[in-house]
């Protein structure tokens, strides 16, 4: 009664249930005769295939859980014999004999130790893929073309004629600075220079010829 009541109300539908015991004369109804009755007559409304589509007796459904029992039990037992296989493998391992073993222990035991080999030799493979893809990583970076850093030359003075000219005052100045220790020289008004007060052969020595007449 209490599975009936869950259906109706977590799915929505109609249900009724009426169960009939060997201990008592009358049925157990749900939810009330009244509404086992409204339930039964929609039903009957319905179309004949629609009736017994999805229906079940007793009988067939007892039958249908032992056949799904049946299902769980042959899972269950083909995961315990591999198990105990598994097992035996690895105690053959550690040394131990497998005389004890017969023909058909033999046969499930080949099969685990192929599984355990084919999961192996799978990895075997994924750890390669992995390593040839890190070296081929290593390879394309190893490979790429990094530009040396340009070096700034410096840069060269070019001299045109003012640089000339600018050189030349700058001799003059030097040369002009070198000899106010020892002479004297001022200008007068206008571009008169006044020179100082030595013989014409000094004054003539001190200003070439070739330049200034």
């Amino acid at each position: 009664m209490k599975k009936v009541s869950e259906l109706s109300t977590l799915c929505g539908i109609d249900a009724c249930a009426i169960i009939y015991s060997p201990y008592d004369d009358s049925p157990e109804v749900w939810p009330n005769t009244m509404g086992a009755q409204r339930v039964l007559a929609e039903f009957k409304r319905m179309p004949e295939m629609e009736q017994s589509k999805k229906m079940m007796n007793q009988e067939s459904f007892l039958r249908q859980r032992i056949a799904k029992a049946n299902e769980q039990l042959k899972k269950q037992s083909k995961e315990n014999r591999e198990k105990e296989m598994t097992e035996i493998m690895y105690q053959g391992l550690t040394g131990k004999g497998l005389q004890h073993l017969n023909l058909g222990d033999l046969n499930d035991l080949g099969w685990v130790i192929d599984q355990n080999l084919k999961e192996i030799y799978k990895r075997i493979e994924a750890v390669k893929k992995g390593a040839s893809t890190s070296s081929s990583a290593a390879a394309a970076k190893s490979h790429a073309v990094v530009a040396p850093p340009v070096e700034q030359e410096p840069a060269e003075v070019e001299l045109g004629l003012d640089g000339m000219q600018r050189t030349q005052a700058e001799w003059f100045t030097d040369w002009m600075n070198s000899n106010t220790s020892d002479q004297q020289i001022g200008f007068g008004h206008g571009d008169e220079m006044i020179l100082p007060n030595h013989n014409d052969n000094h004054s003539a020595n001190m200003w070439p010829n070739d330049f200034y007449p």
